[in-house]
């Protein structure tokens, strides 16, 4: 067993708790409407859940940096259990407003939950380890989705209707154990790698000082180039989840594609840290890499996408599609359209694999690093916001589509040129390479400058800058 306060022990506390929160929520969300025959209601709720959760990005930022991120993870996760526990409300009133209330609330949760995931996930790993501990937390987490894919699946193998209450408190009862298991998360100052380093912390801001630097994100030139990419990266969610898989396969072969679905995230995720960790290839080579392929497997299974949406223009029990819905019994009409949506997660996953990774790239300053997650969680959240609206506004299958696979495209040379323009050491770890003899201004001036720039001589072991303030 790691250390508790090793890197790899918390990575693990934090993958649980995402296990039990957001990837029940992911489980639920990946069966198209929530597991209801009519996605209306969800679709509004997903809108609440993400334009709350956009805000809640940046103000979780705040809250991280000052309040630390044990308590305020443990909260978050309790509102994930209010949102699925608002289905039992639905169940038994078919009135969705509750619903779309409890989606708000656990938008803000969920603004803070990631923030405080991203710290732990990107800032605490060497700069060798940050492909394998993005790696590590994507497979425990979507075993949440796969897990709580197979409770329905099983428990609803004969429904033809919406899930059953029992499903509901099932994924209420995991979640707030998610929020228990969130309480064993430690302050980022307590840990420490295998090598004797800290993780690297500058001097913590007050609240105020925090919020001006939130504002600055929006100067960065980094993350502005990274806009696309965050905008993207969940965006496609809305079409997947519910005009995919929610209009045109049956209640329960919707549950058997997301148990799919989620399994192929946890092989994704695994393939894709072994090119981002290679030592074969210095770090720009290894992202460029990364990015072709995610680029390459998108366009393929967007373009396979096109074939199937030709056949249907609506969904659910009124759908078009010749043969009516589908069920994972008729293989000869299923197996095609269920493979399609095995590679959706897949190259989700390495779309997401690559995003943290370029963003770990960036800093490990911890404090940094939850602006930097919470800049990146925002603008996700506003994009998948505007996607599940659309969803919801029923808007013509064939154009969500074009419209989904023309912003990955978008996203990918900003990517590139970002990538290309990184050092094989974050500011922060180049910071610690510098001589004993360097003086404070000049290490503060460094932490004030870009954050790529050529890497210091590395004859000097690694320290932590507060190690390194006390011998200059």
């Amino acid at each position: 067993m790691p250390r508790y306060h090793s890197p790899l022990a918390q990575m693990l506390v934090v993958s649980c708790a995402c296990f039990l929160g957001p990837g029940m929520f992911n489980a639920l969300n990946g069966l198209g409407g929530a597991g209801q025959l009519d996605p209306r209601t969800t679709n509004d709720a997903n809108s609440a859940v993400y334009l709350a959760f956009c805000l809640f990005s940046f103000v979780g930022i705040a809250i991280v940096n000052v309040l630390g991120i044990r308590y305020p993870a443990a909260i978050a996760c309790l509102t994930y259990a209010l949102y699925t526990g608002s289905y039992c409300f639905y169940n038994s009133t078919s009135n969705g407003v509750f619903t779309i209330v409890a989606g708000a609330v656990m938008g803000m949760g969920a603004g803070v939950l990631w923030t405080a995931q991203g710290v732990v996930m990107v800032s605490y790993p060497s700069e060798k380890d940050k492909g394998k501990f993005i790696s590590i937390f994507w497979l425990i987490f979507n075993l949440g989705g796969l897990i709580g894919g197979i409770l329905p699946f099983a428990i609803d193998y004969q429904s033809s209707g919406s899930l059953n209450n029992s499903v509901y408190v099932l994924f209420v009862i995991l979640e707030c154990a998610g929020a228990v298991v969130a309480l064993f998360l430690v302050p980022p100052a307590s840990v420490l790698r295998d090598d004797g380093s800290h993780v690297t912390i500058f001097t913590p801001n007050n609240a105020r000082q925090e919020c001006a630097e939130i504002f600055r994100l929006f100067r960065n030139k980094w993350l502005l180039l990274l806009l696309p990419m965050s905008f993207a990266s969940n965006f496609f969610y809305g079409y997947q989840f519910s005009t995919y898989n929610g209009a045109l396969f049956t209640p329960r072969t919707r549950g058997f594609n997301n148990l799919l679905y989620w399994a192929s995230q946890m092989l994704g995720s695994v393939l894709i840290f072994l090119l981002l960790d290679s030592p074969r290839w210095p770090r720009r080579t290894r992202g460029v890499y990364a990015i072709a392929l995610v680029g390459l497997a998108s366009c393929a299974v967007w373009a396979a996408t096109v074939v199937v949406q030709r056949r249907y223009t609506r969904g659910g029990v009124n759908t078009d599609y010749p043969g009516g819905m589908i069920d994972f019994s008729d293989t000869s009409r299923a197996a095609g359209p269920i493979a399609i949506y095995f590679f959706m997660g897949m190259t989700d996953a390495w779309y997401q694999n690559i995003a943290y990774w370029i963003i770990g790239a960036l800093t490990s300053d911890a404090y940094k690093t939850a602006r930097y997650v919470g800049f990146y969680k925002g603008i996700q959240s506003a994009g998948a916001a505007v996607s599940w609206q659309i969803a919801a506004r029923e808007l013509p299958y064939m154009h969500q589509l074009i419209g989904n696979w023309v912003l990955i495209v978008i996203s990918l040379p900003t990517m590139i040129y970002t990538t290309t323009r990184l050092e094989e050491y974050a500011l922060d770890d180049q910071v610690m390479c510098l001589s004993p003899r360097t003086t404070k201004s000049t290490l503060a001036l460094a932490h004030l400058s870009m954050d790529v720039f050529e890497p210091a001589s590395r004859e000097y072991p690694r320290r932590s800058v507060r190690h390194l303030e006390s011998i200059i």
